[in-house]
């Protein structure tokens, strides 16, 4: 009965993770497309420059104790965790602020040698500060498995700072319409969390309880940052050996393909992570989980890689026009490099949720170090293409580190693996197929666009009608017990 239940509120939460994707996704898309019209890839690089810096920092900023919060079970946590993660987290987003303010902007502005930087990154890291104020309510929320609340939060702040950043476009606003859409989601959220909890501080600090939540969550926190390191040591280099002109190129490529399954992937492993740790000591059911949480993700996402892989050129020139020409490969090859990392994408929720924190954060230190010198090369000799390509390689290599572990953990093979992506790997080696060939023969790409999304659809629809079924009445079940208890 209880796992049903856990099982029902999965469903329900992958469905309101997949509305607060959907309107996170399609109103970002049509954001990005405005200011992309009205700005330039110079500015676009300046931001990204930017985020490069204020990331390694602000990866300290929660020291991993809102996971910490969400891992430990109700019975292991005291009303002492939740004001004590407070108060740690406001005092120390302080501390933090003011390196990133008076030590990071200056350091940053002469490293790339661009003096806007002094005064972009103090207001692009104003987040910094609401961050831990929200940490509390976010972990309750996801504790309780709260999906729809997490969900109507986020598309309100983004709806709010997306209308911000295109009035500031419109009004000539330049950078600073991009840097404002990065920051402004708090002026929204901060209130409706409060609401959405009810909870409130009060000033209790206890030393146990912050070595409690500590204890987990700074292997986190190691995790993140070389999560971070990786994620943008690309970035870091595009921007300091290339130019301003192509960072914004490739992060226009980047948006499209592993920022989308970025984000995508978040919000699904954000439901899975509360389970894992609930589930940890039920090895088959965490196989079970990872199996379909991996082949979901990859069903939801391959087919707008193999979008951008057939169609990237005319869908760039089309929409962005000429000035963006420079994205079209690095689009192309990174679209790959997603598609491989689907096959691995949830292996460190999984770690994490089994209470592996510290064996989370020696996988990621594995990757680092087998990343940094391979983008280092790849951009070094063939710029943003090369950084393409290692990305790609680096991705291949990543799916064989996670198998290593998962078959150690959760006895997860390379046959089980490709067994549960039989389908999605079926559907996009057909889709593929088709759409190249009527590409190539002059078919618009809007129309191979249709034909590609029906023929997706069509051999997942056949080979997994009966699951499909099953989830879908699943789903229905579960809304009825909903509305019964109310």
């Amino acid at each position: 009965m209880k796992s049903q239940k856990l099982k029902g509120k999965a469903i329900s939460g992958i469905f309101w993770n997949f509305v607060q994707l959907g309107v996170n996704k399609f109103f970002g898309f049509a954001i990005k497309l405005v200011l992309a019209k009205l700005l330039f890839p110079e500015q676009f690089g300046l931001v990204g420059m930017a985020v490069v810096f204020t990331s390694f920092i602000q990866v300290f900023n929660d020291l991993g104790i809102g996971a910490a919060l969400v891992q430990r079970k109700e019975e292991n946590l005291r009303e002492a965790h939740y004001h004590t993660a407070f108060w740690t987290g406001v005092v120390w987003s302080i501390g933090i602020y003011l390196i990133i303010a008076f030590i990071v902007s200056p350091l940053a502005a002469i490293f790339y040698k661009e003096p806007m930087l002094r005064s972009i990154i103090p207001v692009l890291s104003i987040g910094v500060l609401s961050s831990p104020v929200n940490l509390v309510h976010r972990a309750q929320l996801t504790k309780w498995m709260d999906f729809k609340k997490l969900a109507f939060i986020s598309n309100a702040s983004t709806v709010f700072s997306g209308v911000l950043a295109l009035s500031l476009a419109f009004l000539g606003a330049g950078v600073w319409a991009l840097v404002f859409n990065s920051v402004a989601t708090f002026l929204v959220a901060m209130p409706l969390y409060f609401r959405a909890t009810k909870w409130t501080p009060k000033l209790i600090w206890e030393k146990q309880a912050f070595q409690d939540v500590f204890g987990f969550g700074v292997y986190t926190t190691g995790t993140n940052f070389i999560n971070t390191l990786v994620s943008n040591i690309d970035y870091l280099l595009i921007g300091k050996l290339l130019s301003a002109a192509a960072l914004g190129a490739y992060t226009l490529a980047f948006v499209f393909t592993d920022t989308f399954r970025d984000q995508f992937t978040y919000l699904i492993n954000k439901v899975m992570y509360p389970i894992y740790g609930q589930k940890q000591d039920d090895l088959i059911s965490l196989r079970s989980y990872y199996l379909k949480v991996v082949k979901y993700n990859s069903i939801a996402i391959y087919p707008m890689m193999v979008f951008l892989i057939v169609l990237g050129e005319p869908f760039i020139m089309y929409i962005y026009g000429a000035k963006w020409v420079d994205s079209i490969l690095p689009l192309r090859i990174l679209a790959l490099s997603v598609m491989i990392h689907l096959l691995a994408n949830s292996h460190l929720t999984l770690i994490r949720g089994l209470g592996h924190a510290k064996l989370g954060m020696r996988v990621q230190l594995i990757k680092s170090v087998l990343y940094v010198p391979t983008i280092t090369l790849g951009i070094y000799q063939f710029g943003i293409v090369g950084a393409a390509w290692a990305y790609v390689f680096n991705k291949v290599l990543e799916v064989f580190i996670a198998q290593y572990f998962l078959k150690r953990l959760v006895n997860v093979s390379f046959v089980d693996l490709f067994t549960s992506m039989k389908a999605p790997l079926t559907a996009t080696a057909v889709s593929l197929l088709i759409t190249s060939l009527l590409y190539d023969i002059g078919l618009h790409y809007i129309l191979c666009a249709i034909v590609l999304s029906l023929s997706y659809v069509a051999v997942i629809w056949l080979m997994m009608k009966t699951e499909i079924m099953m989830q879908i009445h699943e789903f229905r079940e579960s809304r009825k017990k909903k509305v019964a208890l109310l």
